[in-house]
């Protein structure tokens, strides 16, 4: 997928994997809805309710995983959530260190400059 998306769609998107607080949906969630679920990241039901879908969850844990490599720049003591520590590291993006925290590989900085290039 080569959206690009608003820090207010993404912030919608974490919202509605978070679930519902309530029976209605947040505005931040009914001003993003008609977008997102048109790229099929949003399923609406019959009763309004708003859901993730699956290629949703993808973007969504992308998205984590560049914000992960963008905190081990800067701290390689940064918190890294078990399940994208696991992926970077299968994809060697990050490499751990004996100290603690992961640091990132060669591959892991190119990846990020490629992101940081196109702007995303």
């Amino acid at each position: 997928m080569n959206e690009k998306f608003t820090q207010d769609e993404y912030d919608a998107m974490e919202e509605v994997a978070r679930g519902p607080k309530g029976d209605r949906v947040s505005a931040r969630v009914g001003r993003n809805t008609k977008r997102l679920a048109g790229l099929k990241l949003f399923s609406v039901a019959r009763n309004g309710r708003v859901t993730l879908t699956d290629q949703g969850k993808q973007v969504l844990f992308l998205r984590h995983c560049v914000l992960a490599l963008r905190a081990l720049t800067t701290d390689p003591l940064a918190p890294v959530s078990d399940d994208i520590a696991q992926f970077l590291g299968k994809k060697s993006h990050i490499l751990p260190r004996a100290e603690g925290g992961y640091e990132l590989s060669d591959k892991g900085r190119e990846s990020l400059a490629d992101i940081e290039n196109q702007g995303r």
